[in-house]
């Protein structure tokens, strides 16, 4: 009798040990109590200080070391986000992985000329219905910033296209405060009123810090706001290491680690239990260039650590995947992309924002999200794994089919091929010559005329009529208030 035997073989990844994410923890606490952060909103100053901080000049808040690991212990192990018909549709948490979209690019490749341009609504549109074709994508975003409406309605007016192309979770950003509230009372609206998204939030805002240890204003605002509805945060630091950050992964990691818990206390503070899902990105600065490096092996590495991290703390954890450097998609934005979606599978990151962008995150392609979706397929694929049981051995149908048979016409080999075998949707697999005879496309080409093939026949669960007005008649409302509010995540 084998006792504890577990037959199901799966891939299993961790960088950090315990006597590490010891010593990053330490360190964030020393940052964090010692040098502290600068918060430029009075009501978090007061927050800080009446619970502890010491806050001096500069406002300056220094938060000791108890109250941080307090606010950990406050927030929720898990976070379950809901579509916009109110059915569950993600829990995140533990080691589960969701993959979706990222927001806000300003140039996007039209699948109809191949020429890179401004984005415009309907890139944010395209986005969504693809996103939504989309079996492996798990929440939606905008993808493209629309360049073509009015700028102090962007984010509400690319809200309203996210609820009425697909029913899928959303991401999302907002200017400030005042369209963070519109878009709010938009999603009320859509779900059944404010106590029902409170109850059943579809939505995970995000909001951050500014690097190296500053938080703004704007940005606590909005972190208040959704602390008090109970709309899921996203609050994470994107710093650049060699920038606005040290160039160390090890410090990098430390100084990030820091501006995300300082925010979790604020947030902590506002409303005990507040849904966080945090993490930090410490993305390298390329030093010859002096952009922006989303697809580095480095990354990777703070990525994994920020993993390990988070999943100690017991608190559900973001990050970034299926992104690439590359200006178009090429062999490059297959590989980065590819390497990306793995790494985050294995570090069981449970909010994976970002697929399908390129141009270290200032470029937009559908057919890139398409091309991605394939790969999280494949990546998912290995993660599940492999059944070592005596059924799954089959040693009386090896041995009944014997040296020199034929395995092919078994009934065995009928029950679990779809399930043990991996079946591609755009990967060629044929031979040479049957490929060439069949056109010879490249993989680039075939998602290409996938994304628009989505586009020309997918039709969405659209919101009602009735619905669509409700959100036109809000938008109007809005618009004279609106005039004027600075852009700004």
């Amino acid at each position: 009798m084998k006792t504890g035997f577990k037959s199901q073989c799966v891939p299993d990844y961790r960088l950090l040990t315990d006597e590490q994410i010891g010593e990053i923890h330490r360190a964030t606490l020393d940052l964090l109590q010692n040098t502290g952060v600068k918060v430029l909103n009075e009501a978090a100053l007061t927050l800080l200080k009446d619970a502890g901080c010491r806050v001096g000049g500069g406002h300056i808040a220094k938060i000791p070391g108890w109250l941080v690991e307090e606010s950990i212990r406050l927030a929720p192990s898990s976070v379950t986000v809901y579509n916009r018909k109110g059915d569950p549709a993600m829990e995140l948490g533990g080691t589960n992985v969701c993959f979706g979209m990222g927001t806000d690019l300003l140039n996007t490749w039209d699948l109809n000329t191949g020429q890179l341009r401004a984005s415009c609504l309907q890139d944010v549109i395209d986005s969504a219905i693809v996103g939504d074709y989309c079996r492996e994508i798990d929440f939606i975003a905008s993808n493209a910033f629309p360049l073509d409406v009015p700028g102090n309605l962007a984010f509400i007016i690319e809200f309203k296209a996210l609820m009425e192309n697909s029913i899928k979770p959303i991401y999302f950003t907002a200017g400030g405060a005042k369209d963070l509230a519109v878009i709010l009372e938009m999603a009320a609206d859509v779900l059944g009123g404010a106590d029902r998204l409170r109850e059943k939030p579809f939505m995970i805002h995000y909001a951050e810090p500014i690097s190296p240890l500053v938080h703004s204003s704007g940005a606590v605002d909005k972190l208040f706001m959704c602390a008090d509805n109970g709309i899921p945060l996203n609050y994470a630091p994107a710093l650049l290491s060699g920038g606005s950050g040290p160039v160390t992964l090890a410090g990098a990691i430390v100084v990030a680690n820091a501006e995300a818990l300082s925010g979790l206390v604020i947030q902590q503070l506002r409303a005990k239990g507040a849904p966080a899902v945090t993490g930090f990105s410490a993305t390298p600065m390329d030093m010859r260039t002096g952009t922006t490096v989303y697809a580095s092996p480095d990354e990777r590495l703070t990525h994994s650590a920020c993993c390990d991290l988070y999943h100690y703390y017991g608190l559900p954890v973001w990050g970034e995947a299926g992104c690439s450097d590359a200006g178009s998609l090429d062999e490059q934005a297959a590989m980065e992309s590819m390497a990306s979606i793995m790494m985050a599978s294995l570090d069981g990151c449970n909010l994976v924002h970002d697929v399908g962008y390129l141009g270290q995150g200032l470029v937009g392609s559908v057919a890139s999200l398409v091309m991605c979706n394939e790969i999280i397929s494949y990546v998912r694929r290995i993660m599940r794994g492999f059944d070592i049981s005596k059924d799954r051995i089959g040693l009386d149908t090896i041995h009944e089919v014997g040296p020199g048979g034929n395995f092919l016409a078994h009934e065995k080999t009928l029950k679990y091929c779809r399930e043990e075998h991996w079946t591609p949707h755009f990967i060629n697999r044929q031979s040479p010559e049957i490929w060439q005879k069949n056109g010879g496309k490249r993989y680039s080409e075939v998602v290409v005329e996938k994304a628009l093939d989505i586009l020309a026949t997918h039709k969405p669960d659209r919101l009602p009529d009735g619905a669509i007005q409700r959100l036109d008649a809000i938008i109007d409302k809005s618009a004279e208030r609106l005039k004027g509010e600075q852009l700004s995540v």
